[in-house]
This record gives structure tokens, sequence and C-alpha cells, in this order.
């Protein structure tokens, strides 16, 4: 089990030790959802909530990475990635208004609120380009069961209620990589949303 708090040291480690199992090597278990991320075709991308970087690999390249996590963000920089904090992101390069094609949260609006979700979101979107997208990915039912830290079970109600309050587009919605019904079975089923800004934002 997870430690409870994603901001800890010990979070970061089992971040880091959770996809570092050697069947899951050997298996190439990410291969679905690597493939996944880059048929979405988000371009250069900046993602919320990155973790020890597991979709900046997906991406190969082009995305940028924040973390609350400095031990998460410390882990994904020595592996390659660009990555930083909150804090750090305010000052850096990449930190200008329509500088990026897609915004990502993958796995972190579950680990709170609607209401602090929402906030999140739209603190990042002026820095996606007019037209951009927005990529929400959520646990199903055995992977929020499975994470302590877990705050808000996020179905796709959930997914179009965040949407909404963030006058956010639906132009997907789906179940991956089983159907819908797979997710109270499969710790790995999730809830994906892709979202479309507005043009003239």
């Amino acid at each position: 089990m997870p430690p409870p708090s994603t901001r800890s040291e010990s979070y970061a480690r089992y971040l880091d030790t959770a996809g570092a199992v050697w069947w899951k090597r050997m298996l190439d278990v990410q291969a679905p959802y690597r493939w996944n991320m880059q048929r979405l075709q988000l371009g250069f991308t900046l993602e919320i909530g990155c973790g020890v970087g597991r979709n900046l690999g997906h991406l190969a390249g082009q995305a940028v990475g924040v973390d609350h996590n400095a031990q998460s963000v410390e882990i994904a920089c020595a592996r390659g990635f660009r990555a930083f904090t909150a804090e750090q992101f305010e000052t850096c390069e990449f930190h200008q208004p329509g500088r990026f094609d897609s915004l990502l949260l993958s796995h972190v609006i579950e680990h709170m609120t609607p209401d602090v979700a929402a906030e999140l979101v739209k603190r990042y979107l002026p820095l996606i380009k007019p037209g951009g997208r927005v990529v929400l990915i959520t646990p199903q039912e055995a992977g929020w069961a499975s994470d302590s830290t877990h705050v808000a079970f996020v179905d796709f109600a959930g997914l179009r209620q965040l949407a909404h309050s963030c006058e956010l587009v639906e132009q997907q919605m789906f179940s991956f990589p089983f159907p819908r019904w797979a997710g109270r079975l499969f710790k790995y089923n999730e809830f994906v949303a892709v979202l479309g800004t507005s043009p003239g934002r």
C-alpha cells in the first residue's frame, strides 16, 4: 500500500519501485499505455502530477512535467526528463502563455476534491494554446480502491462535471485498456477524457 501523503518521500519511492518489478519490465506492461498516449498525438505537453516520469517517457521528449513531490521530481530529472516542482516551474522558461499544445493530468484529480481539481486545471489552462487539448485520466473501481491517498472517485460523470467547470468541450471519453466492466476487477483500467479548449480563449 502507498503511504498516506503524495508529498512524502516514501510516496516517491513507492512510485519509483512500483514499475521496477522484474516481471513488469520483462513483459513491458506499460506498452499499451505508451501506445494510447502516443496515439492521442498531444504535441508539446504539460503534465501536471508527473510523478517519477512514466508518461514523460511515453511522450518521447515532447513533454514537461510538474509535481508537488520534490523527490519524485528529482527521480524524473535523474531519468533525463524535464520536470519541475510547482515552485520551480513558475520561474522556468516553459512557463509562458500558450506555450503548450496539451495539458495532461493522469491519475491526479482523484487525489483531491472536485473543487480543488477544477482550480488546478484552471491554474494551468492559460499555458495551453487556444484550441489545444486537455487529457484527464483516472482509475476505475479496482484501481481507486488500491491507493489510500485517493480522495474522490472520478468516473465519466465526474470528468464531464470537471470539464463543465473549466469550460472545456468533450471530444472523446473511453475506457482503457479494457471495456468499462473490467474496471471493477482490473486494477489498471482507466477512464480517459479528451477535452478541447475554446479556439478563441
